[in-house]
């Protein structure tokens, strides 16, 4: 059984989606109607830079999901191979879920772009810049990381943000708070703490702005049905109810990204099979949490054709 993924923030960089649109007209079409839905052309910035404007959290989330729509529709158009025919479910790494939800049908495409740039836009309000800060904890598990983050708080914000697999944690919360998780990470008996080039602590309590502003979105812009069940990053669990979707969606600004637990949920349901789409960052992670599955990325024209072959 098969399940396709898709990647979340920190899988984008100049270049992203250009040989795609060469090569596919429907590759093409997707990212002049993400450009129109913003009314901005986020697809010379994907392929021209430059990488700062690019990594810019309002940009850098639309544009990841853009490179993995414009890959499903060449796979969808040009091979004829339907996700809701090949696949049991799907499952995306924080905005990532935006990209699943709008693959199985959940969200149109411009509203996907629409909410994703809100989406990075209150993110970055809900925190003034330099005030907060994130950090991968390596060699770490999650019972560590906890006692760690609980260490380093002194009444500050320090939490697990991204339970990625079973080396990797990440914490967010307070600019100081991480530096001292940072500083005390050999205490801890975790191998290396490295702070994270990002612009704003995602997945924490400071968030909450930027939950506020979701759900008012999503108030405006729900879920419609889905035609495969989404495993959602809050719960590690399987939802096909589109309006539990809408709040988990709202919960998932602050709430930890369970990836770790959720690989381990769609192995124990007989997923044998992982397809990442349009990126090579949570295939790994999936790699190195459960044993005996296939992980495949498929990024490039010839990745689809090897797993047209395959399918």
């Amino acid at each position: 059984m098969r399940a396709f993924v898709f990647p979340g923030q920190g899988s984008q960089k100049v270049g992203m989606g250009a040989d795609l649109a060469a090569a596919s007209p429907a590759a093409r079409e997707v990212f002049e109607e993400v450009d129109e839905a913003l009314s901005q052309n986020l697809s010379r910035l994907m392929r021209e830079g430059p990488e700062s404007d690019l990594t810019l959290t309002e940009n850098a989330q639309p544009a990841i999901m853009a490179n993995a729509i414009a890959t499903l529709r060449v796979l969808e158009k040009e091979a004829g191979i339907s996700i809701a025919d090949k696949g049991e479910c799907v499952a995306g790494h924080s905005l990532g879920e935006y990209t699943a939800l709008c693959a199985v049908g959940a969200f149109s495409l411009g509203d996907t772009a629409r909410l994703l740039k809100l989406r990075g836009q209150a993110m970055q309000a809900a925190v003034p810049v330099g005030e907060g800060a994130m950090c991968a904890l390596l060699g770490a598990d999650i019972a560590k990381a906890t006692a760690l983050a609980e260490a380093a708080a002194e009444g500050q914000v320090c939490e697990v943000a991204n339970d990625n697999d079973p080396g990797q944690v990440v914490l967010s919360g307070h600019r100081e708070a991480i530096e001292r998780a940072v500083a005390m990470v050999k205490d801890h008996g975790i191998k290396r703490g490295v702070l994270l080039p990002v612009s704003a602590p995602f997945h924490c309590s400071l968030m909450q702005p930027a939950a506020d502003a979701m759900a008012e979105a999503l108030e405006k812009t729900p879920p419609q049905a889905m035609h495969l069940p989404v495993y959602s990053n809050v719960t590690a669990a399987l939802t096909s109810d589109a309006a539990q979707e809408r709040e988990l969606l709202v919960q998932q600004i602050c709430g930890r990204v369970r990836w770790r637990e959720s690989v381990i949920a769609m192995a124990e349901a007989e997923i044998t099979q992982f397809v990442e789409v349009g990126g090579k960052v949570v295939g790994p992670m999936i790699g190195r949490t459960v044993k005996d599955v296939s992980v495949q990325s498929v990024i490039t024209m010839e990745d689809i054709e090897n797993l047209i072959k395959e399918i």
